[in-house]
């Protein structure tokens, strides 16, 4: 479950058995479009940190982080699909997530909310887009009046890019 920790932090509690997980999903914006990515995944969502910038890592890599002793590789999702950068201001935050048994912070211009979208309110993305960002998309989610776009966060990284930033993690 994600809990407030304070009220720039949020944080998973690993004690939540898999079936409160089920089907829900921390929504987030890049500019006016509303993402989401299954919680299972989310570690915690932070305020911008000091990024560290380290060598030979893709331009979506911004860097590196200090989180409570542990480097963790910070990738900027706004870059990563190829959208206008925007300037990091007070409401950016850093959703850090474990892909593969790798934790990589990604930086966001906004968290929403935790929602439930189930499985009947999913429907695959149009064939239609070739896009870079989306071969990214799992599902388009039908929530109230709004579409959310799901994010197969496995997707999100390539495995030797996940191998090359995983090195960078202490």
């Amino acid at each position: 479950m994600i809990k407030e920790k304070d009220t720039d932090d949020i944080f998973y509690d690993d004690e939540d058995d898999e079936d409160t997980l089920k089907d829900k999903y921390l929504t987030f914006c890049l500019g006016q479009e509303e993402y989401g990515i299954d919680i299972k995944y989310v570690i915690e969502v932070i305020g911008m940190q000091k990024i560290t910038e380290v060598p030979d890592v893709p331009d979506f890599v911004k860097g590196v982080i200090n989180l409570r002793g542990q480097v963790i590789p910070i990738t900027d999702v706004r870059m990563r699909f190829k959208m206008k950068p925007a300037e990091y201001n007070d409401r950016t935050c850093v959703v850090v997530v474990k892909i593969k048994d790798t934790q990589v912070g990604l930086i966001v211009d906004l968290v929403s909310d935790v929602i439930k979208i189930s499985e009947d309110q999913v429907q695959p993305p149009p064939r239609i887009n070739q896009k870079e960002g989306s071969r990214f998309i799992q599902g388009l989610g039908k929530v109230d009046d709004q579409v959310k776009i799901l994010l197969n966060i496995e997707k999100l990284l390539y495995e030797e890019e996940l191998e090359k930033i995983a090195a960078y993690e202490s």
